[in-house]
């Protein structure tokens, strides 16, 4: 879904339908997160210091989750945390409204 979500945003972007900023900011703020999480999934199995939950959830905020996602399931990361996964998927759901308000003001 994660690179479904990025592969559409660019087709957006291409069309001039979103800003291509926007797709700029998703595409690197999810190569930030995916990398993010595999440092915190190494550091975890090398019984080191980890990454903060809010660092990760920041992450998705700022417009990464669609590598966020691929990373948790990719690395089999932070897939069984309940409270982690709630959060995370109110903000996939902040960022669907976002975009389709933003579609929907572009349309009119």
């Amino acid at each position: 879904m994660g690179c479904l979500w990025l592969a559409g945003i660019v087709v957006l972007a291409v069309g001039g339908l979103i800003p291509v900023w926007l797709a700029a900011v998703y595409g690197t703020t999810s190569a930030a997160a995916f990398l993010t999480y595999a440092v915190d999934k190494a550091r975890a199995g090398a019984d080191r210091r980890r990454v903060p939950e809010r660092v990760l959830h920041l992450l998705a905020l700022a417009g990464g989750w669609p590598g966020a996602l691929v990373a948790q399931e990719w690395y089999r990361h932070k897939t069984r945390k309940v409270l982690f996964q709630i959060i995370f998927w109110i903000i996939v759901a902040t960022h669907a409204g976002a975009v389709a308000s933003l579609l929907y003001i572009e349309s009119r």
